[in-house]
């Protein structure tokens, strides 16, 4: 499957730039919102996911090399052989492109909704009667959130939010009119954020129609500008994105959660690194603004279209329409699991694996329900990375809390865009006697593992779950992850070892079954390698099969390299950035790689070695990415259940018979679709009926 390139010069192309490699990820979201097969609406959803990458890539990776270009350094070695300058340069090229081909997307799918009597009309198209509830609508939901600045007569140019939407706008003075030295006077609205972005209008037979947020402000700009005395007036959208990084600062008197607060506050005035602007927007109103807000050539300047913040179409109404979404799939039960008894009675003599969504995550939340009820039960050691806006997670533990439990949360304070979330989350379980603690200086604590301790027969047995994936019931619907419960006494013994870690961090533990960084990762999986290198130099069976989200460390890269020349033979399904260049004769040839993008987020890392036929297995949550391996705290946990074994090779296997979703990441990076004579096979599709499947049995 994998195309075999002969002609490159290995040492010019051993690796794919991680940034390039991202929007080439990113383009396959948009691939998903351009494919007449997935539903009318999820069409629209992709697109709204496309446009929300888009914005925490500026924020995050491009913010970063720019940091690299403005130190004067040209980042060569650290970005896989291309300048930062010129990185730059074509990562804003391609941006364009891709922006231009998400407009064309859009317009495709507004003409496709339209023959199924769904009209997203302007403010050029409103009907008297619209037009009545319109005016209604503006008056009493969108005026009083409202925020407009006068910005033509200012001194200083006010600070616009990060990522925030605003109608640039300009107004042409009647001569007569003295009032402003200028006859342009300028005005921004910020769209806010509280009122619904696209607002149903009353349908008409059976018609149904929506206007956007941005053209019902644009239709009332008469009300909002009635003193004013202009011959015309014209609103344009534009957007601007900061720098994202933190900067914490290193006063001591500060606790922790004050610092990151800090700091997330600080973003929104973090330096611009994006300014998105309405292409039709005329050119003395485009001046003006560049000029006032101090946007220079080292900024991404991109033209787009009429609307921004195309994120919020993750949001688009349903409007009754399931004939245009995905169907939706119940969560099914874990054979032998059920959520009627006791959990901890049932995993005392079993382990068991969840995969969600297509099994419930009730299932993580009834351990800890349960575990807060059970007098035996006396202490939760937990660590929580993202939480759901209401979590049943956090319930639990303050419940257990209260329960006289010793309960004990790792909060990552630091977790990209949810820092707000948790440091609310923080001050609430601290409040109610749930002791918190903060990891590793430098460290993020990225792993995701809970453990028990309960009193049985006057011993104390440690029940745990680790899984690939956040603790969190919303995202469970959608992405998928492997979590495993066990009663393992050794692994759940090396669980509190990571938690003695994050008090007393200046020792470092010793694990003889659990996989841990930033201490052993790295090495660990090296030797892992060796061993497939080995005994397929001895003749004996080999074999690598890994599953992650992204594969971007190079040494990483060189060491899966090594064990293709070898002749070890390599497959890999990574989701999103993929540095190897698979397919290079004398260097990768017997690697395959290939990217799964479909109704459900691909999350879970997953790690097989043949190991001579007696296959080594470990669900993660590491990616091979070097601040997985080196910079943070995380977990591989090694199956020991036989039948959990199987279960995770064979939905290695189902994802790898992809040939309608799965894309082939190849030297030449084209994102192409793999196709064959077999029958169709949907991998997302098949592992719902394997797992119904089982359970029939």
């Amino acid at each position: 499957m994998t195309e075999r390139i002969d002609n490159l010069d290995t040492t010019k192309n051993q690796y794919r730039n991680r940034e390039l490699s991202w929007l080439q990820f990113n383009a396959r979201v948009l691939q998903e919102a351009e494919d007449p097969s997935v539903p009318l609406i999820e069409r629209l959803r992709f697109l709204g996911i496309f446009s929300n990458n888009l914005d925490e890539f500026f924020k995050v990776r491009y913010a970063t090399v720019r940091r690299i270009v403005e130190a004067g350094k040209g980042g060569r070695s650290f970005l896989g052989g291309i300048s930062a300058s010129d990185l730059l340069e074509e990562i804003t090229q391609i941006v364009i492109e891709q922006q231009s081909h998400s407009l064309r997307i859009l317009k495709k799918i507004r003409k496709e909704l339209q023959k199924e009597n769904i009209f997203i009309i302007n403010e050029t198209e409103v009907s008297k009667a619209q037009s009545e509830f319109i005016s209604d609508y503006f008056l009493r939901k969108v005026s009083p959130a409202l925020v407009t600045i006068m910005i033509g007569e200012l001194e200083e140019f006010p600070m616009l939010k990060d990522s925030a939407a605003y109608l640039a706008v300009r107004m042409v003075m009647k001569k007569e009119d003295d009032t402003f030295q200028s006859r342009s006077n300028f005005a921004l609205i910020e769209i806010p954020k509280v009122v619904d972005r696209f607002v149903v209008l009353p349908q008409k037979g059976d018609k149904q129609y929506i206007i956007i947020l941005d053209d019902l402000i644009r239709y009332c700009l008469h009300n909002i500008f009635s003193i004013f005395k202009y011959e015309s007036i014209s609103a344009h959208m534009i957007k601007i994105t900061r720098d994202a990084e933190l900067d914490i600062d290193s006063d001591l008197s500060r606790s922790f959660i004050e610092k990151i607060s800090k700091s997330v506050k600080n973003r929104s005035t973090g330096d611009p690194v994006r300014f998105v602007y309405d292409k039709s927007i005329d050119a003395e109103t485009l001046q003006f603004l560049l000029q006032k807000m101090g946007i220079d050539t080292t900024d991404s300047i991109i033209p787009g279209g009429r609307y921004h913040n195309r994120r919020d179409y993750m949001k688009f109404p349903s409007l009754g329409r399931n004939d245009l979404l995905y169907k939706k799939i119940e969560p099914l039960a874990i054979p032998g699991l059920s959520l009627q008894g006791s959990l901890l009675d049932k995993i005392a003599h079993k382990d068991y694996l969840l995969y969600a969504p297509y099994q419930s995550f009730s299932y993580v939340v009834k351990f800890l329900r349960e575990a807060a009820l059970d007098p035996n039960v006396k202490s939760i050691r937990i660590t929580i990375y993202r939480l759901a806006q209401i979590s049943h997670i956090a319930s639990s533990l303050i419940n257990a809390a209260k329960n006289g439990k010793n309960v004990i949360v790792q909060i990552e304070l630091q977790a990209r865009f949810d820092e707000e979330a948790n440091i609310q989350y923080a001050e609430q379980m601290q409040s109610e006697g749930v002791r918190l603690i903060f990891g590793v200086s430098g460290l993020k604590v990225h792993c995701k593992a809970c453990v028990i301790e309960r009193l049985e027969n006057e011993k104390i047995k440690r029940y745990a779950f680790i899984s690939t994936g956040n603790f969190n019931e919303s995202t469970a619907r959608i992405y998928t992850d492997y979590t495993l419960f066990t009663s393992n006494q050794k692994i759940g013994k090396e669980i509190n070892k990571v938690f003695d870690f994050f008090e007393v961090n200046y020792k470092i533990k010793k694990y003889n079954h659990l996989i841990v960084s930033p201490h052993y990762t790295r090495n660990s999986i090296y030797n892992l390698i060796e061993n497939e290198i080995q005994n397929k130099k001895k003749g004996n069976s080999s074999g690598i099969r890994l599953k992650m989200n992204s594969l971007s460390d190079f040494k990483m890269i060189d060491k899966l390299y090594q064990a293709s020349r070898a002749g070890v033979k390599i497959k890999l399904i990574i989701r999103g950035i993929c540095c190897l260049m698979p397919g290079i004769k004398g260097m990768s040839e017997n690697i395959e790689v290939i990217s799964i993008v479909d109704k459900f987020l691909e999350h879970p890392r997953l790690f097989i070695f043949d190991n001579n036929g007696q296959p080594k297995i470990y669900i993660s949550s590491a990616d091979f990415m070097g601040r997985n391996l080196d910079n943070r705290v995380e977990i591989s946990c090694p199956i020991y259940d036989e039948e959990i074994k199987k279960e995770l090779i064979d939905t290695f296997e189902i994802s790898w018979k992809d040939n309608v979703k799965a894309r082939i990441i190849s030297g030449k990076a084209l994102n192409r679709y793999r196709k064959n004579d077999e029958e169709p096979f949907r991998s997302q599709f098949k592992l719902y009926e394997y797992y119904k499947q089982k359970l029939e049995k």
